[in-house]
């Protein structure tokens, strides 16, 4: 039994076919065929049902992809820690894309030490990230509270979470929107605008239609804002990101956002002075502790001292 067969084994349990492991692997259908079953002769076990179309994992090749997960992560764990900063390591991180604009410069940040690492950010909603995790794809997941405090299909006891701060949602405008060129005072620098409900509702919103964060189909209710208590106008849905905030920018647009895409100079933050609510999400980076490489532990760190930092 070697570590080679062990990675093409756990590749074909997680991919539809043969064909899509041989083609992540950069090798042969033939080639990933002998690999299976120089390991089931290693095991003298039979490890997948075949078929014509497909191979799937009978109970032996379920058992044996846990041992197969543990003793990967165990070789991982003895290069890197053997290496030391000179590591050749893949950072992997699955989230949402909205938490991954986040936290994608943090994450450079704590990985500088690592100068052969690689930095891998994978946009996928959280339970999806979390499943991800589970396979041994990414070793590192972001989600927000909900997520966790639900403890959904996919949780490990080996798991650990690790706060990364708050994230705050605030209304956003762009710098060519009529409530900042025809404010005398929108000029001065970043500053934050004041304004009314009236004067914000009177204005169309953007808003996705599926949540940034679990993507479930939720409507008006998705990005936060309270529709039941101040009811807007929107009248784009958008659900890409990047799309909908070229909306804002245009001017065309209002939207409620996280409060660091002020970090965008073409963004200005909208406070509405009588609005009674605030939406916000508390952020976690869940990994695996058990085998964990060092600078799977340093990187925990560093975020989480970065979070108490803000």
């Amino acid at each position: 039994m070697n570590l080679t067969d062990l990675k093409i084994f756990a590749c074909v349990a997680r991919q539809p076919s043969l064909g899509a492991a041989a083609q992540e692997l950069h090798l042969t259908p033939s080639a990933v065929s002998k690999a299976l079953r120089r390991l089931e002769g290693d095991l003298d076990t039979v490890l997948f049902d075949r078929s014509a179309k497909q191979l799937s994992l009978n109970a032996s090749g379920q058992r044996m992809l846990d041992f197969a997960r543990n003793m990967l992560a165990m070789a991982d764990q003895a290069k890197a820690d053997v290496s030391g900063e000179q590591a050749s390591v893949g950072c992997r991180v699955a989230g949402p894309a909205i938490l991954l604009w986040r936290h994608a410069e943090q994450f450079r940040q704590a990985m500088a030490n690592y100068p052969e690492a690689e930095i891998h950010l994978s946009s996928m909603y959280e339970e999806e990230a979390l499943a991800a995790l589970e396979r041994g794809e990414v070793n590192n997941a972001l989600v927000t509270s909900e997520v966790l405090h639900g403890r959904g299909g996919h949780w490990s006891a080996n798991w650990v979470s690790t706060p990364l701060g708050a994230l705050h949602l605030q209304l956003l405008v762009g710098m060519r929107h009529p409530l900042v060129t025809e404010r005398p005072d929108a000029s001065n620098g970043n500053q934050t605008l004041q304004i009314s409900s009236q004067q914000a509702l009177e204005h169309d919103f953007v808003s996705p239609s599926r949540s940034l964060f679990c993507g479930k189909q939720r409507g008006n209710l998705s990005d936060g804002w309270r529709d039941d208590q101040l009811p807007r106008k929107i009248r784009y849905w958008i659900d890409d990101l990047q799309l909908l905030l070229s909306m804002v920018k245009s001017g065309r647009a209002l939207a409620y956002l996280p409060d660091f895409a002020l970090e965008d100079t073409e963004l200005r933050r909208l406070e509405v002075i009588d609005c009674g609510f605030q939406c916000s999400e508390e952020v976690h980076l869940v990994w695996n502790a058990k085998n964990a490489a060092r600078w799977q532990t340093e990187l925990a760190s560093k975020l989480a001292v970065h979070a108490g930092a803000i």
